[in-house]
């Protein structure tokens, strides 16, 4: 389908969540949200950047109704106490979108002892959905899109050592970490069917896009891999952020979307274009996998959405 960001239907009155809205695809999606009439949470670590980014959108768009609220993934206990931050007239999310994340960097821990990225890119969100659930679930129209990455095709979730003690490769717990996001996305449009809540699940990823997350991760763990993703690659290769952000977009308010969908470019090997529904790993669609991982992260967060 062809597809821009002038094609994002109007949603006035509708209240929109974006973790790590303050940069890269997060900050485009809370940028042309806010445009169409959306009220915007920026839910970003660092509030500093998020405040940054809410004056950049509002300079550009002065009817833009924009809130940073202070979240930090990796720690569960900024995630649970996050309902005390949100703006008192902030009844409902309308969207929920699961969009922060962490990739190829050195191993290290969350505030609870998970390793960095299984924990930030899943389990944070995970968790987040557990404590908003009475917010969005059960609200006429909801979506809670989660963004995954093409890269989920190599992911393997190793249950028997999912936080790298055993054995660490920064791109092999990335790729781990969206395949959990795929994982965790169909196993939740089937409690949401089975319970019959109003929400739908919808995922989405972003193909090659150039964002903040390659130079994070080269000036995490320089080399020349590093190097030539954030040099050459960016800048000859990768499609741009307005264009990477749209199957996400679609995710959340675009028309002909069912539960369970899920959404990225349409070129070759997913990598640039227009967005479209695409498929994914059966690895992805093993339902024992998805409702396993499921299981252990209720026991890892002591938290357990739509039980």
């Amino acid at each position: 389908m062809t597809f821009s960001a002038a094609d994002v239907p109007a949603v006035d009155g509708k209240t929109v969540l974006v973790t790590g809205g303050n940069s890269g695809l997060g900050r485009e999606a809370c940028r042309v949200l806010a445009t169409k009439g959306a009220r915007v949470l920026l839910a970003c670590r660092t509030v500093a950047k998020g405040e940054e980014a809410a004056v950049a959108i509002r300079a550009a768009h002065p009817g833009a109704r924009l809130d940073v609220v202070a979240l930090d993934l990796a720690d569960l206990a900024s995630v649970r106490s996050l309902p005390q931050r949100l703006p008192a007239d902030v009844d409902g999310i309308d969207v929920l979108m699961n969009n922060a994340g962490v990739m190829a960097i050195p191993r290290t821990l969350t505030q609870d002892g998970f390793e960095m990225q299984f924990g930030t890119n899943h389990l944070g969100h995970y968790a987040l959905l557990a404590v908003l659930q009475d917010r969005v679930v059960d609200r006429p129209g909801a979506r809670i899109v989660t963004v995954s990455s093409g890269v989920h095709w190599q992911g393997r979730i190793r249950f028997d050592d999912l936080m790298g003690a055993t054995r660490y490769a920064k791109w092999e717990a990335y790729c781990q970490s969206k395949l959990a996001n795929l994982l965790f996305h169909f196993a939740l449009a089937r409690r949401l069917a089975a319970g019959k809540h109003a929400a739908i699940a919808v995922a989405a990823h972003p193909g090659y896009t150039a964002t903040n997350l390659q130079h994070v991760s080269a000036q995490s763990d320089p080399g020349l891999m590093g190097s030539l993703m954030t040099g050459v690659g960016n800048r000859f290769f990768a499609q741009s952020v307005e264009m990477g952000t749209l199957p996400q977009l679609i995710a959340a308010v675009g028309a002909g979307v069912d539960s369970g969908d899920y959404l990225g470019p349409s070129g070759p090997f997913e990598g640039w274009g227009n967005p479209k529904k695409v498929g994914c790993s059966s690895r992805a669609r093993t339902e024992t996998d998805q409702e396993r991982l499921w299981e252990v992260s209720a026991t890892l967060t002591g938290l357990r959405p739509l039980a």
